[in-house]
């Protein structure tokens, strides 16, 4: 179970792998899948063959190694127990994020980390969520919430809002998920939920749409925020909000990472090298030399910016509601 709804009972990462449980297997930081454990079920990667059955009983976070080939041998270059390996991780929203089925364009960490903590959300918070896609945002939003709050997404594409119900199910979300088929630019939110949502979320092409209905929805001093990938449509939206809402804000967020790596230091300069370059910087490095002549030898950690990153994904906007008087 992805989120802990029993608080007597065992985080899933300190449970054991059962059947029907799902893994995410870590090969690398940009290689992971998610996986339903199956009796008799085999994976197959680049590290080897991996049987299901080998999983079960193993808790997780464990490593395990590829299956010994029919003649004995491990997998390419292994001995004993196979060449390859990977690990079993439990699977969390963050780790769902990054191996879930893209329905559609997803928020990623950085931009899920701000709208959570700016909607101010605790558990037994109601949310009400508009464009549900492939689901990356609610299942954060479930856990923020859980165990006696509730998540009410809405999605007006009927196979994306089954698929994404599916998901939920099989992550064990469905007693604070609900998904249903809306069109909430035409429609607005279901009156039922009316002055009861703590926050509301808007992925939208044309969020100004929704926002009068969606400020009908918030409890006094709730906090709305629409995600746009479009400048012009945050300052339609920013109109939208002026008559009901206060404390405008719009973010942008930009991640940079870094690639740390293992890598040798180089030694001193050869004779060629340091008759080429005048006596002061000659000096210099004579003096850099002996500093590291102990450690030449050894690895040393490589830290430098990845070559690949994301840049621009949306821009959040965040409001809130007008206390009635003011």
């Amino acid at each position: 179970m992805m989120v802990p709804l029993d608080p007597s009972s065992k985080p899933t990462s300190q449970r054991r792998i059962a059947e029907g449980d799902t893994v995410v297997v870590y090969e690398r930081h940009d290689a992971m899948r998610a996986v339903a454990v199956r009796p008799g079920a085999v994976l197959q990667n680049r590290f080897g063959v991996f049987r299901h059955d080998d999983w079960i009983g193993r808790p997780f976070g464990c490593k395990v190694h590829s299956a010994a080939s029919a003649g004995g041998g491990g997998a390419r270059g292994g001995k004993g127990k196979g060449g390859g390996f990977v690990h079993l991780l439990a699977p969390t929203p963050e780790l769902w994020t990054l191996v879930l089925s893209h329905r559609t364009q997803i928020l990623y960490l950085a931009d899920i980390s701000l709208v959570v903590s700016y909607l101010e959300l605790v558990p037994g918070c109601l949310v009400l969520e508009s464009g549900t896609g492939s689901g990356s945002l609610t299942t954060s939003l479930a856990r923020a919430v859980a165990p006696h709050g509730r998540v009410c997404t809405f999605d007006f594409h009927d196979q994306r809002a089954a698929s994404a119900r599916e998901d939920f199910e099989r992550n064990g979300l469905t007693s604070i998920i609900t998904v249903a088929v809306r069109d909430i630019q035409g429609q607005g939110f279901p009156e039922e939920h009316t002055g009861a949502a703590d926050a509301v979320f808007l992925d939208l092409p044309q969020p100004w749409l929704a926002i009068p209905s969606a400020g009908t929805m918030l409890k006094q001093d709730g906090v709305l925020c629409s995600f746009s990938p479009c400048i012009e449509q945050v300052q339609r939206a920013c109109e939208a909000m002026r008559s009901c809402f206060t404390d405008i804000r719009t973010f942008e967020i930009l991640l940079r990472t870094y690639e740390v790596r293992e890598g040798g230091l180089k030694g001193a300069t050869t004779n060629e090298e340091s008759n080429a370059v005048p006596l002061a910087q000659k000096k210099r490095k004579l003096l850099a030399a002996a500093e590291t002549l102990d450690v030449k030898q050894n690895s040393s950690v490589m830290v430098r910016p990845c070559s690949t990153a994301r840049g621009h994904t949306g821009y959040l906007t965040f409001a809130r509601l007008r206390v009635h008087g003011n």
